[in-house]
């Protein structure tokens, strides 16, 4: 499973992506607001560290506009994903910026049939929102699970990308359940690595080490 950032802050990203373990990132509206940045200067700075997908969203809610404001984020580098609300003029962009050759994610999927809506109309990328649909008392990985069934059926491309991740156990739960992408707050990235039993086994290994007095160089 490819493993996201969910960040429009490039010094934040280029950190965590020296450890060559971020596949991806994913920024919206509500992020780049965050960083108090001119919004594509901050999408080429990523675009500059991270070779995988970037996902910029379009802030209009017209088709056409969408498409506009699409095609002119495309250009920023080769590797921005357009992303789009899961509207019907989302997906009528997405149509149109698909057949333009462009990767599109296709955004705020909280159902399987919108999910499947999305894959008709050409998405790269479906974000189902697991971690909204858990705080609106629903199962959001039972969604992922639904469309990994569906797209499996009917033979669909486009790649799962579980988005609105709490935690680490959010992480392992999509991967489980066959998402192809998981995008999430880089403290959780961080949250990835840590257990407690590794530092106390890797702390007990070194004061062994320590007594005999050896050194391997």
């Amino acid at each position: 499973m490819k493993l996201f950032l969910d960040s429009a802050d490039p010094k934040e990203i280029a950190s965590l992506a020296a450890t060559g373990l971020v596949d991806g990132v994913t920024t919206n509206p509500s992020l780049a607001a965050k960083t108090g940045k001119p919004l594509f200067d901050s999408l080429q700075a990523i675009c500059d560290v991270v070779k995988g997908s970037v996902s910029a969203e379009v802030t209009a809610v017209e088709a056409e506009a969408m498409i506009a404001e699409g095609r002119k984020l495309a250009k920023i580098a080769d590797n921005i994903t357009v992303k789009v609300p899961l509207t019907w003029d989302g997906l009528k962009a997405c149509q149109t910026l698909s057949h333009d050759g462009l990767k599109v994610n296709v955004t705020l999927c909280f159902s399987p049939t919108q999910a499947l809506l999305a894959a008709k109309s050409g998405a790269t990328f479906i974000s189902p929102f697991i971690g909204r649909l858990d705080d609106a008392g629903h199962d959001g990985m039972a969604l992922i699970k639904e469309i990994r069934f569906i797209y499996d059926t009917y033979g669909f491309a486009t790649e799962i990308l579980a988005a609105s991740i709490r935690h680490a156990t959010h992480v392992r739960d999509a991967a489980l359940a066959g998402a192809n992408v998981a995008t999430m707050p880089a403290a959780v990235f961080r949250q990835l690595l840590y257990h407690p039993l590794t530092d106390k086994g890797l702390a007990a290994f070194l004061e062994d080490w320590k007594k005999t007095g050896q050194t391997i160089l």
